[in-house]
């Protein structure tokens, strides 16, 4: 039955217009998005919606995990920073993505949310995801530079460290703008230098950090 619900999402993606490669709609086919979620709001796992997992955070809609994963050109083997991890499942669609041989390090400043997600990966096999607590706006230098880089919270621009520690020939898409809506940008590094391009208007809850928008608290 949840196979089934998987099924309709990825025939509703396509319905409004999103095109699939191959490999990401078998990575949202075989990822179980509930799983990854409170349980309160598991009847929904298979909407194409955000939903609420706590500490005033969200897992993106479906179209927007399939969206970003196309942007960012993934491949097998490469090794891939995420900032946001939230619930864990844009990672494991990703470590889906670049299989046993790549890597993804996925960031979260809210340490629940962070172990909670490091369990439901450890669970469902995703032994090539490392989960991190920390500031996502400063990177993690340990492991640079990386193949390609996903930010999955709005910042106000690109921040610096994330700049450099993307390889040269690399790809990033982040969100950038203010608080209420963003642009969906794809930065790419080309003999040391970054292009941007602008793919469309997004909502994404905000990147707060040292390099990003400040913390209300």
């Amino acid at each position: 039955m949840v196979m089934e619900e998987r099924r309709r999402m990825v025939v509703g993606l396509r319905g409004r217009g999103l095109s699939l490669s191959e490999e990401v709609e078998s990575a949202l086919l075989k990822v179980p998005r509930h799983l990854f979620l409170p349980e309160d709001v598991r009847s929904c796992a298979y909407r194409d919606a955000p939903l609420p997992i706590g500490d005033g955070q969200t897992v993106s809609a479906p179209h927007m995990v399939a969206i970003m994963a196309e942007a960012l050109e993934l491949r097998e083997g490469h090794k891939v920073l995420e900032i946001g991890a939230g619930s864990g499942y844009n990672a494991a669609i990703m470590a889906e993505l670049v299989g046993p041989g790549g890597r993804v390090i996925t960031m979260e400043r809210h340490g629940s949310l962070a172990k909670r997600a490091a369990r439901v990966l450890l669970e469902r096999g995703y032994s090539n995801v490392q989960v991190v607590v920390g500031d996502g706006s400063l990177g993690y230098p340990e492991e640079a530079p990386y193949d390609r880089i996903s930010v999955t919270c709005g910042a106000p621009g690109v921040p610096g460290p994330l700049a450099e520690q993307l390889g040269e020939g690399g790809v990033m898409v982040i969100p950038v703008g203010g608080l209420e809506h963003q642009s969906l940008l794809r930065v790419r590094k080309v003999g040391g230098r970054t292009a941007t391009e602008d793919l469309g208007s997004v909502i994404f809850v905000p990147l707060i950090g040292e390099r990003g928008h400040r913390s209300k608290q």
